[in-house]
């Protein structure tokens, strides 16, 4: 199981953000995340929220080996032809070092509610914004397959779908390539379950699917003799995705580095 970490970005700076990159390679993680938020709903007169695409690509830049990628982009925010292309110049950018997670955004029920209304996004029912995720899937891939000469990412990224229930578990598992939720979901192993079994009915059944979830930075998540990790294993999770606040402590990261568990 990989061991990744994802950079909150409210209230963060990109400076700090490109230093915590440079730590965490250095230390040994796998990949590097940030969330796709435009505003910190708690944060009135902070710094703001660095933009997800732009830090990554930069941070591609200066990075060599660990994996980048959004967790997870909001389909909302960036028409699905616009994000293919954007994609496909990052995996370029990176070398191929990109992950792509996508999802519905936050519903009306979260504090991102808001922010959707801000920059004059509606924000539809659970059932519709799920079925735009899966429209944008398809029409990412139609685009990635060469059609009217957009940009072909080489390698194809695989496309991890986030979610919190059996309906994004599905979708993830129709037209996706991997699926994203939390490490303490209390129904995991049944959502993995529905994400595997609708990838098995696909023409795609035979190719890679990748689980990972999320968590909390703590010493139970990085030695592999813990009964939480050990849990993760069991399940199937590929990669455990761990979260850090800033102000990102580099000296935090390196030594996190040194309780890895082995890969």
């Amino acid at each position: 199981m990989k061991t990744d970490l994802l950079l909150i970005p409210m209230s963060a700076r990109y400076a700090d953000m490109r230093a915590a990159a440079l730590a965490a390679e250095e230390a040994g993680f796998d990949g590097l995340w940030t969330w796709d938020h435009l505003r910190d709903p708690d944060g009135d007169g902070g710094p703001g929220v660095p933009e997800a695409w732009t830090v990554l690509t930069a941070l591609a830049e200066v990075t060599r080996r660990i994996t980048l990628g959004p967790l997870v982009l909001n389909v909302a925010n960036r028409h699905p032809g616009v994000l293919a292309n954007m994609a496909a110049t990052l995996q370029a950018v990176s070398g191929g070092r990109l992950l792509l997670g996508i999802g519905a955004g936050g519903s009306r029920r979260t504090p991102y509610a808001a922010e959707q209304r801000a920059i004059g996004q509606p924000v539809e029912p659970d059932e519709v914004r799920a079925r735009r995720v899966a429209d944008a899937i398809d029409l990412v891939r139609q685009l990635w397959s060469g059609a009217h000469g957009f940009l072909r990412p080489e390698p194809v990224p695989p496309i991890v779908v986030g979610g919190f229930g059996p309906r994004m578990a599905a979708i993830a598992g129709r037209h996706g390539d991997g699926f994203n939720t939390q490490a303490m979901h209390p129904r995991l192993g049944d959502l993995v379950q529905v994400a595997r079994e609708a990838r098995a009915a696909t023409e795609r059944a035979s190719s890679p699917f990748v689980v990972t979830v999320f968590a909390g930075m703590s010493e139970a998540w990085l030695r592999p003799d813990t009964r939480a990790r050990q849990s993760l294993e069991r399940v199937g999770v590929d990669r455990l995705i761990l979260l850090l606040e800033p102000p990102f402590d580099t000296g935090q990261i390196r030594q996190a580095g040194r309780q890895l568990a082995p890969r």
